[in-house]
């Protein structure tokens, strides 16, 4: 089961994003700004900050997530993000014998497809039980194992990254399940910083237009104000 948790983030992000943004037109110091701005205040400038796209004084502020629960399938797409920081379970040091694994919605959902994938894992968990009991180093063990091995996985990555990652995978044509992770991510963020991400997700939902173009999934129509036919899923 997939698991996400916001485990740290910088102290007071919007005020630090005000704050950060009123000192590039003020004569003060960054220490008296943060004192004197009102909430209303910093509320009002945030909404401003966003909706005119001045999201550089977002990279001031961080959030870091615990996730568990996810496939490497799913790690080798996130580190496409590459303004983040990672920390992952090793499969070098960390021993597999018994690794649990994600299953696809569209596998589980169909009894053979299901007994097929099944199985493979308990072979591929044989032959690595066999590799590392003939004193195969786990490192050169883990070769074998499989996209679907779960892993658990630290990230941190800073406000405006964030807001970039929740406009692509928060999209309905992103991969299911780092789909998923984001839903969850943005309702975490969310918890801790509701004006800085209140408009974060597809452009569907914050913009009102779909950039995808002849790939859209429908929902609403594209830049060119076409409405094309529902499409697949994006990888």
């Amino acid at each position: 089961m997939m698991k996400v948790k916001l485990m740290e983030h910088t102290p007071e992000p919007e005020r630090t994003v005000a704050m950060a943004a009123k000192l590039c037109y003020s004569p003060v110091g960054a220490e008296q700004l943060a004192e004197k701005m009102s909430p209303q205040q910093v509320q009002n400038l945030l909404a401003k900050i966003v909706k005119m796209g001045h999201l550089s004084t977002l990279e001031h502020v961080s959030f870091t997530f615990a996730v568990e629960g996810v496939s490497r399938v799913l790690t080798h797409q996130l580190v496409r993000h590459r303004i983040a920081s990672y920390s992952q379970q090793s499969q070098r040091y960390v021993e597999e014998h018994n690794f649990e694994f994600i299953v696809p919605p569209s596998v589980d959902e169909d009894p053979v497809a299901k007994e097929q994938f099944v199985a493979l894992m308990e072979q591929i968990r044989q032959v690595y039980d066999h590799l590392t009991e003939r004193g195969i180093p786990k490192e050169d063990a883990r070769y074998c194992l499989a996209n679907a091995t779960e892993t658990k996985i630290v990230i941190t990555m800073n406000a405006r990254a964030l807001l970039h990652f929740f406009t692509l995978r928060c999209c309905r044509r992103a991969q299911w399940e780092i789909r998923r992770m984001a839903d969850l991510m943005l309702i975490e963020a969310k918890k801790a910083a509701p004006l800085l991400f209140a408009q974060a997700g597809p452009t569907c939902v914050t913009a009102g237009y779909c950039g995808e173009g002849e790939l859209t999934c429908g929902r609403i129509a594209t830049s060119t104000g076409e409405t094309p036919n529902p499409g697949g899923i994006k990888g």
